[in-house]
């Protein structure tokens, strides 16, 4: 989109990608925690694409949506590292979920259930699903992990939450890990696995999965939450 001088037009430019920087925001809210607001991201967002006009630069072989995307995803991480958006309480917790998965999963040799879980960590249902709304899900897996202490805080959100140097798809690139994920997505519950291919495969937010399945918003985040610790737990054997 250009001016009658021939130079970009950048307020069209902008009316034109800020869906791009809704559904980016959108979708990252998945793997943060409540007190995060969605309203923030799509500020920041909005400066990212303001960025990615200004440095774009159509020689170098790229497609202007990719770039936007690489700049739209970073500024909204550097604001979140830099507003440290998770507390240690909440990476403690998410560190509870996890180990009383694992200790369930080799008890009863089976997945266990969402009361089960609840009653491992001596919690009723209601406060357990409302924990798992605090936390929430973070990223399924990342190559650093494999070998990191699950005590270690140091670089959590760098771990947990996409940037534009950890692509999924890079890092899942690996064809015996892939297969070990795609093995224990198949382990989960069947709710959960759908919410985990609407949400990943169809690039669906938690809004419109909630709308699909008929239920609220805030349900699929806690059911998406379980699904990542069910899954973190399964691949950090691998």
């Amino acid at each position: 989109m250009y001016t009658a001088k021939g130079t970009l037009d950048r307020n069209a430019m902008i009316r034109q990608y800020q869906p791009l920087v809704h559904k980016l925001a959108h979708h990252m809210m998945a793997k943060l925690p409540a007190n995060v607001q969605v309203d923030d991201l799509i500020q920041v967002g909005l400066i990212g694409l303001s960025d990615a006009l200004a440095r774009f630069e159509a020689s170098q072989g790229v497609q202007f949506e990719t770039f936007a995307t690489q700049r739209i995803r970073g500024a909204m991480l550097d604001e979140l590292r830099e507003n440290d958006w998770m507390s240690r309480s909440s990476r403690k917790s998410q560190r509870d979920i996890e180990r009383a998965l694992h200790r369930l999963e080799h008890r009863l040799g089976r997945t266990p259930m969402e009361s089960e879980i609840a009653a491992e960590l001596g919690m009723s249902l209601p406060d357990y699903q409302a924990l798992l709304g605090k936390v929430r899900g973070t990223q399924l897996v990342y190559l650093e992990d494999m070998g990191r202490s699950p005590d270690d805080d140091d670089g959590f959100l760098d771990h947990h939450v996409s940037d534009t140097d950890a692509d999924p798809l890079k890092i899942l690139s690996d064809e015996r890990l892939r297969q070990a994920l795609v093995a224990a997505i198949k382990t989960l519950p069947e709710r959960e696995q759908l919410i985990m291919s609407m949400y990943y495969e169809q690039d669906m937010n938690l809004k419109e999965i909630a709308a699909v399945l008929g239920v609220t918003e805030s349900r699929i985040c806690q059911l998406h939450s379980q699904s990542i610790a069910r899954l973190r737990v399964k691949m950090r054997s691998h």
